[in-house]
């Protein structure tokens, strides 16, 4: 029985998700130059949502999100020419730094970093 208890105890502290509630300021290096993005979560369980908001684009809602662990993974749509195109964001925090991968439909993987600020 003592055993069970440890391993359950072990299993809770290695599945819970990283604490990414909160605002976080992010930066990325484009062909184009170097594109601001902050991030506003909130986590329920494993459900992530909230919004981001950066000065190309407006702000966003996040949709289909979800953290596991330290892996996080989320969905904005923006407007770019008359056209909506949706971003799917992937990443992983680490303290208060996280790294994110933004796959833009015909266009190169976009790398941010991005900072907790509150």
């Amino acid at each position: 029985m003592k055993w069970l208890l440890v391993l359950l105890t072990v299993f809770a502290f290695t599945a819970a998700a990283a604490d990414v509630t909160g605002t976080w300021k992010g930066t990325a290096e484009t062909e184009n130059g170097t594109i601001e993005r902050t991030f506003v979560f909130k986590v329920d369980g494993t459900k992530l949502t909230g919004e981001t908001t950066s000065s190309l684009f407006g702000k966003s809602t996040i949709t289909d999100g979800k953290i596991e662990g330290d892996n996080l993974s989320f969905t904005i749509s923006v407007k770019y020419e008359d056209n909506e195109i949706k971003l799917n964001y992937t990443g992983k925090v680490s303290g208060d730094t996280m790294k994110l991968h933004v796959e833009v439909p015909g266009r190169p993987v976009v790398d941010y970093t991005a900072k907790k600020v509150s």
